[in-house]
């Protein structure tokens, strides 16, 4: 452990960055300890002393919070204070999340840092020469849940299209309103005018212009 550093939820901005900046001259690869339990009636007690066993040279935490709540002070501060070299460890790999896809996005991140990753429990070891073939899975895996995001996002759109639906942000005139737009710029009125008949703006009539001219 840093000799003098307190172990805590948050980090103390004095003492953290000292530490990290003596970090960076010496190029010490240092341990980052993280420790998670979802309710108040749970403690930290097992997971800290396993991580202090493990060598952490610090270790952030997270109470009371659950595995699918992805903004975590304990979290952010951990993450933050990685560097190349480092490794982020941990008791169990849930303690870092329950979504499959933030998992994987995380860990893809951590190796894009240069930094390792260990599960203490699960037997993960980043740093070791079998273990960094756990990098190039989750990554493959990060990339397959891209992959079907956009594909469910592109098949939504298009059976919403084929629906009839507009997608984007809601337009400001109706079918009927757009279509009687259409016959009053027909008429010779100009696109302000029609505006302020409809009761919107230039811009929006403008927009509507446009979009009549696609379908």
């Amino acid at each position: 452990m840093l000799k003098g550093v307190p172990q805590g939820n948050r980090a103390q901005p004095g003492w953290w960055a000292k530490a990290k900046q003596a970090h960076q001259r010496t190029h010490i690869r240092m341990k980052i300890g993280y420790a998670r339990v979802s309710t108040g009636e749970q403690n930290l007690y097992m997971q800290r002393d396993a991580l202090e066993a493990a060598g952490c040279d610090v270790i952030y935490q997270d109470e009371g919070i659950s595995g699918i709540t992805i903004e975590r002070d304990g979290l952010t501060q951990a993450l933050s204070a990685i560097g190349a070299g480092d490794t982020l460890v941990m008791w169990k790999f849930d303690r870092l999340g329950r979504s499959l896809g933030f998992l994987c996005e995380l860990v893809e991140h951590l190796g894009k840092q240069g930094a390792g990753f260990q599960s203490l429990t699960d037997g993960i070891d980043t740093t070791t020469n079998s273990g960094k073939l756990v990098f190039h899975i989750m990554g493959a895996l990060a990339e397959f849940e891209r992959d079907l995001i956009r594909e469910r996002t592109r098949a939504g759109m298009k059976a919403a299209k084929k629906r009839g639906k507009h997608m984007g942000r809601p337009r400001a005139l109706s079918p009927a309103q757009m279509q009687h737009a259409r016959e009053l710029l027909a008429s010779g009125k100009t696109q302000r005018e029609v505006a302020e008949l409809l009761g919107v703006s230039a811009n929006t009539v403008g927009r509507t212009v446009r979009i009549l001219a696609t379908e």
